[in-house]
């Protein structure tokens, strides 16, 4: 009769003291994650996974963010300053480059078409101190429309530039040559002036109208905007621009523009957009990310493994509480679900408290950079290296949700083994070990 009550309580639904099962079942599980003295162990081992997979999840989240900041603030900043199409002559200079640009400009989805000419110099000050620079000479009006350097002029303005007696230059630049506002820069450069006994280099000095500050120190540091007439005579290229840049709405849908803007050419040209020129770096930025993603999984991984560790402990400790709960009615599957929840339950709240301190740590990691650099007395993401002047951290949804499932997955998939193990314990032999 007995056995005929256990088995119309099992049928029923019921678990001991006549609760229903899942309610029984998450008390049970929730009573094996309380730690009692001579379980201490046990709970060290679950301790250090929660751990394990709060600190995985929240260096999993950083890193991708820090990564994506990276690459936005680079893309932007690069395709700032730089056209996202470079259209170069073949048959010919483009000495027609007034009406070239115009055609250029008109085509639908481009912005801007900047002509241009480029150069490498010899920057110096009267005081001493020199450095190479990229001189860029480019029309006042199109230098307007470039928000990145219009709109980050630091000191002085455009007033001398746009009438054609001065030059802007970077504040990094400034700061080491000793530069300021109304200091004349000396440009040297070895494309000059032929004489019978050779090519003898130019030298001219400019007064500096303004400095600017984009933010990214290779920028910064070399390179000058001089007005395009000043750049022609200075680069022997009167008349004549050596490339136009072309800025486009949509910078990835960069194919659909090639036909239009080589029609709208009338001519040969070469085009090669930005993802050419920076193939190698944006490449090695994608490869990076991979794998720093998969080698930070690793610690989740780890995590999960804990999690079986200390299952299996706390089902090898708790073999006689499965035998009296399997003799009281709980069936094979109640006993799964209660061990599957209690690994379960560590991997959710770590997952959950890791989301919750990537993304405190995501949004304030400027302010922490800057609190461990005074702490350590030295300059922490140097922007001499790492072409930025600050740590950029941008969370992409879909990535945190890639992260939340993947740890969650590894965490459930962890408690299987332990919890199928404690459903196939036979409660005599617990009890007969006991």
């Amino acid at each position: 009769m007995a056995e005929a009550a256990v088995d119309r309580s099992s049928k029923s639904g019921l678990g001991p003291a006549g609760k229903p099962f899942s309610t029984f079942e998450r008390l049970v599980a929730w009573r094996y994650l309380r730690a009692r003295r001579k379980e201490a162990f046990i709970s060290v081992i679950a301790g250090f996974s929660f751990v394990g997979i709060m600190l995985g999840v929240a260096t999993l989240i950083i890193v991708m963010a820090v990564m994506n900041g990276f690459r936005t603030e680079l893309v932007s900043r690069i395709l700032g300053i730089n056209g996202h199409m470079i259209v170069q002559p073949v048959d010919g200079p483009f000495t027609d480059y007034p009406d070239l640009t115009a055609k250029l400009a008109a085509v639908p989805g481009v912005k801007m078409a900047l002509p241009l000419v480029e150069g490498q110099v010899l920057a110096s000050a009267q005081a001493g101190g020199s450095t190479g620079a990229l001189v860029r000479g480019v029309r006042p009006e199109d230098l307007t429309k470039l928000k990145t350097i219009s709109n980050n002029i630091k000191s002085g303005d455009m007033v001398g530039f746009a009438s054609g007696e001065g030059v802007l230059i970077g504040t990094r630049m400034a700061d080491q040559l000793g530069l300021r506002v109304g200091d004349a820069i000396t440009l040297t450069s070895p494309e000059g002036d032929i004489t019978p006994m050779g090519v003898n280099p130019r030298v001219k000095s400019y007064k500096i109208s303004g400095l600017f500050e984009i933010g990214m120190s290779e920028y910064d540091s070399s390179i000058i905007f001089m007005p395009l007439e000043e750049a022609q005579l200075y680069f022997n290229a009167a008349g004549l621009v050596q490339s136009i840049e072309l800025f486009v709405d949509h910078p990835d849908d960069i194919d659909a523009l090639r036909p239009k803007v080589e029609e709208a050419a009338g001519r040969q040209i070469n085009l090669t957009d930005w993802r050419q020129r920076n193939q190698t770096f944006f490449s090695a930025l994608q490869v990076e990310r991979n794998v720093m993603f998969m080698i930070l999984t690793l610690i989740v991984l780890v995590a999960a493994l804990n999690i079986i560790s200390g299952l299996i402990m706390l089902v090898k400790d708790k073999g006689s509480d499965i035998a009296i709960l399997r003799t009281m009615g709980a069936s094979a599957g109640a006993i799964m679900r209660i061990f599957f929840m209690t690994g379960a339950a560590i991997g959710i709240v770590g997952t959950l408290a890791g989301v919750l301190l990537g993304v405190l740590v995501c949004v304030n990691i400027e302010s922490i950079r800057q609190f461990f650099s005074w702490i350590s007395g030295t300059v922490i993401f140097n922007p001499q290296v790492y072409f930025l002047s600050q740590l950029p951290a941008e969370m992409d949804i879909s990535e945190t949700i890639s992260v939340v499932v993947m740890a969650l997955s590894l965490s459930f998939i962890a408690t299987i083994f332990p919890a199928w193990r404690a459903s196939r314990l036979d409660p005599v032999q617990a009890l007969r070990y006991e």
